[in-house]
Formats: C-alpha cells, structure tokens, sequence
C-alpha cells in the first residue's frame, strides 16, 4: 500500500536583486526542486542519492511541509497532506537530521527529551511514560540508566540512537533520515544502519533516506531516486539502480563508487566542466546536457521528463537517448 505519493514537486527560491534587475524584471529563482516526483509504500525503503546541493534535503523537507513547496502535490496516507495539522503530521512522520544538535536540547535529559515527545502526543498513559523511554532507548542500544545524563555526555554515534529513539517515540508511519551518519567513524556507520533497518522492518515502517554514499544507498533502500540540479534523472529498485544504470549521471556516479575487491577494475566516467548554477537553468533542455559525455544537439532543447525503460514501470530515465 503506498504511504506518501509525491507528484510534481517543485520548490523554488527567489534570488535577491538590485533595483535595476527588479525594474527589468531580471530576478533570478534557484530551483532548488523542480519538479519531482515519487512513491514510498508501507516498510519501503526509498532513497535519494546525489552530489551534495543538488537539492536531496530541500526535496524531502518540501514533501512534508517542513519547507513550504512552490508547486505540487503531496499525499499521505490517502490524504491531501495540506489537511494535516502539523502536530499531527509531526506524529506520523518523524525526520532524523545530519546534525543531532538540530534534534536534541543540550539543556534537556534524554529522559525529559523523550518524554517530551510521548506527553505532547499522548502516545501512552502519564503513568507508562518511564516504562516507554526505557524500551525505546533499549530498542536504540542505548543503556536506560544513561538517561539522566544530557546530550554532551554521549559520543555522536550514541546521539544518533538518542535521536532515532526521539523519532520514534511518537509511533510515527514514516521516517525520513537526512545523512545521519555521515559524521560518523564507518563502523559506527554500520552499526547505526543496521539498527535503523532492523527497527524499520520490526516496526513496519516508511523510510526516505538521504545521502550521496551510494554503498549506504545500496545496503539500505528498496528503490532510489538518482537527483541532478533538482531533478530526478532515474528511478528504480536498487537492482534496477546498480545493475543496468541507464543515464549517463547515474552511470558516472557508479563508475566512481570503490569496489571492496581491488582485482577489480572499473572504467571511471570522468565529467567535464561544473554544474550550472540552478538560478539560471532553462526549462527546457537537459540539466545534465553540459557535463554529459553522450550529449547531443537535440539534449539542449529537448523535453525532458522521466520515461519507461524498455516497457518497465518502475525503471524510468530522464533521457532523450535512453
């Protein structure tokens, strides 16, 4: 069953200028997302891969109303998501940042931390409280008789527990993870993910997951969405993603991926030139046109739009050549 269904999402912010551009009217806009679009199904894991700034974050911030889109719809659980408070919306789907600083009060205890959260949303009786913070924060790893102690006195693996067990404490639907582990040692890494894929499957859970590692990506998602420039530029399962890449983005990204056996011998796709500033790209053309190594004439004014791969639904390019 599908839990968030997102169509057309676009979020755009205005460029400030002078008064001479205003009276020309030359005001530039960064299309920060530009017209996306996905699906996430109960216990589905989805990610968004890409280079950092390509707008992964503002993406998933702008479907659940954290960032107000500029066009679009978003549906959440059969429901128009603009019908949602925001306390409940909060209630069903919980996000996990980077940072945990953005998450915790350094002021607070994690037992108050917690219990903040269960006690606004009524998640269990007053008197069940304590019982409730104890079993998330063993669900997490994190020892019960820790959570007296503030967020300083914890390492950044243990924070992102902490966190993890805060998004959950409101029983939420959906969980969306923005790089959060991407500050920590690898083998914390890996303990944390697995901890996070082992409590999705246990609790049933949604999950969108953004990152640029693309071994995170592979080890964690049931489908993928390939970002450039505020665009999807390919959608598919993870095998579909890793096993036949089919844009010419997706296929350099994998082609810089490090491979664990060091008999093996991968040919990189070196790009050429920068990325556009997404305050001055057209709306038509490919975004990708300008660093593309497959580029031709017809890419710089061409339609663009994802499109079936070979007759397949759910592998889709957004590639005139594909």
């Amino acid at each position: 069953m599908t839990l968030l269904e997102v169509t057309g999402l676009k979020k755009h912010f205005p460029v400030e200028s002078g008064l001479v551009s205003s009276l020309l009217g030359n005001d530039r806009t960064v299309k920060a997302v530009d017209g996306i679009d996905f699906t996430v199904g109960e216990g589905e894991a989805f990610t968004l891969v890409g280079e950092s700034g390509c707008g992964k974050s503002t993406a998933v911030k702008s479907a659940l109303h954290h960032l107000t889109p500029t066009e679009g719809t978003v549906v959440f659980k059969n429901e128009r998501i603009e019908t949602y408070s925001k306390r409940r919306l909060r209630g069903e789907a919980q996000l996990i940042y980077q940072d945990q600083q953005d998450t915790l009060n350094p002021r607070m205890s994690v037992k108050d931390a917690l219990s903040e959260a269960i006690l606004v949303h009524g998640v269990v009786p007053d008197d069940e409280v304590q019982d409730r913070v104890d079993e998330l924060l063993r669900r997490v790893g994190i020892s019960p008789a820790e959570k007296h102690q503030r967020p300083d006195a914890f390492s950044g693996g243990q924070k992102q527990r902490i966190a993890i067990a805060r998004a959950l404490a409101v029983e939420p639907s959906l969980l969306v993870a923005d790089e959060p582990v991407s500050g920590l040692d690898v083998s914390v890494q890996a303990q944390i993910l697995n901890r996070l894929m082992d409590l999705q499957a246990e609790l049933g859970l949604g999950l969108i997951y953004v990152t640029h590692n693309l071994g995170i990506a592979r080890k964690i998602s049931d489908k993928i969405g390939v970002m450039y420039l505020g665009n999807i530029v390919e959608y598919g399962s993870v095998d579909q993603i890793f096993e036949d890449p089919q844009h010419p983005y997706t296929q350099a990204l994998l082609s810089a991926n490090p491979v664990p056996d060091p008999g093996i011998e991968r040919d990189r796709i070196i790009l050429e030139g920068t990325i556009p500033d997404p305050s001055d790209v057209d709306d038509r053309g490919c975004p990708f046109a300008s660093r593309c190594p497959e580029a031709i004439e017809a890419c710089e004014t061409a339609e663009m739009g994802l499109e079936p791969h070979e007759g397949s639904g759910e592998h889709q390019v957004d590639c005139i050549r594909r």
